[in-house]
């Protein structure tokens, strides 16, 4: 079953790698509610956030879209949105903006339930029913051309950017290659590199966009340190970054792309906008790796591919996230949390290449069913929506 998966179709077409019950809260005010509902039933899970509530302009505007399009993501089969009742993003254009996918869906709002123990009561029983649907559901094959992965990292050290990262940049080459999709982000650790990757970009227009977008956040980066002359100070990495062996953004950046191979960019996304086509994207999205994974999951990543050299156990609800890294000793301290050791390149045990084609097999065997190390331990952490200040 060369090049191809076992996923779930859905009633638009999509293909999902996953087959999940979402419950997600409008607003923070009713996330406990959420978590209580998903609790009680085992395949459900819950997106807490401290959003939807005294926001305005594009800030609102970004969580709205951000919740919708997660909302859409194919790994789910069906979505219980909760509601309090006075939110400003209503849980009603919430659920209006999901069922264009003609998946199974409802709405509980607490404030009309009466309290909050009949609105869990409610969506439990929805949830349930879904649930019951849902497992009745097989897989079927699908071809590679359909899978979208989303390319995230953290907790990066030299290791990073020597191996891990090359090692999946091949791997999204091949996706590419095949008719899949796969998605650049994290721009504040892209900065200097804009016209290293504008240059494979398929147009004018779209090189014009990616220098565009870290232009941007290079003068954000500048306003936020007062430092608008020299962004490339070392107190702009982490710690975690410096102690690893990376000593500025710029180096760390050179590291970061090679996660998108050499493929050519056939276009650009904004955060919380749906991948609309096929090929190699860059997501405009901070650095902060939850908000980075968010951003991919909107755009409809079924899988995140999340190189640490330093070691993370982050993982996001709903959606296998693999961990590799290129660090052997980050590997023997973290097996129980990372899911393949690229440093076997550097110890001399395997090529580069070897290791591309691991990773790409690690991605259509996860699309499959099986599970990553992240979703065995309940990590689901990287759920995060950024925020316009």
């Amino acid at each position: 079953m060369a090049d191809k998966f076992l996923g779930y179709r859905r009633k638009d077409g999509s293909i999902g790698v996953r087959n999940h019950i979402a419950i997600i809260p409008s607003v923070f005010c009713s996330a406990k509610v959420a978590e209580r509902i998903a609790y009680q039933v085992p395949g459900s899970i819950y997106f807490r956030h401290p959003v939807g509530c005294s926001q305005v302009g594009e800030d609102l505007e970004i969580t709205a879209k951000t919740l919708i399009q997660i909302g859409k993501n194919p790994n789910f089969a069906g979505v219980v949105v909760v509601g309090l009742g006075c939110e400003r993003f209503s849980p009603y254009e919430l659920a209006s903006g999901i069922a264009s996918t003609n998946k199974m869906l409802e709405t509980v709002v607490i404030q009309e339930s009466g309290d909050s123990i009949s609105a869990i009561q409610q969506g439990t029983k929805y949830a349930r029913e879904m649930q019951l649907i849902a497992s009745r559901q097989q897989r079927e094959e699908a071809d590679v051309s359909e899978l979208v992965i989303g390319l995230n990292c953290g907790g990066s050290d030299m290791t990073s950017g020597l191996v891990a990262n090359p090692a999946l940049g091949l791997a999204s080459d091949k996706l590419v290659a095949h008719g899949g999709t796969s998605i650049l982000s994290e721009i504040t650790e892209l900065i200097g590199t804009e016209d290293i990757l504008a240059r494979r970009a398929v147009n004018e227009q779209v090189a014009d966009e990616i220098r565009e977008i870290i232009r941007q956040t290079e003068l954000k980066l500048a306003r936020q340190t007062r430092n608008s002359s020299n962004p490339n100070r070392t107190h702009l990495i982490s710690k975690g970054n410096y102690d690893g062996g990376l000593s500025s953004v710029v180096e760390k950046a050179l590291g970061s792309m090679k996660k998108s191979g050499s493929a050519p960019f056939s276009g650009t996304l904004s955060y919380g906008q749906k991948a609309d086509k096929k090929g190699l994207l860059l997501l405009d999205s901070p650095g902060h790796d939850g908000e980075v994974s968010t951003g991919l999951v909107a755009a409809g990543a079924q899988i995140i591919v999340f190189p640490t050299g330093r070691g993370t156990p982050t993982g996001f609800p709903g959606v296998p996230v693999i961990k590799i890294t290129g660090n052997p000793n980050t590997y023997n301290k973290m097996r129980e949390n990372i899911d393949l050791n690229i440093g076997e390149v550097i110890a001399g045990k395997s090529t580069l290449e070897e290791k591309g084609e691991e990773i790409y097999q690690e991605i259509l065997e996860v699309a499959s069913g099986k599970m990553v190390k992240a979703e065995i331990l309940g990590h689901d952490e990287q759920f995060c929506i950024t925020r316009v200040p």
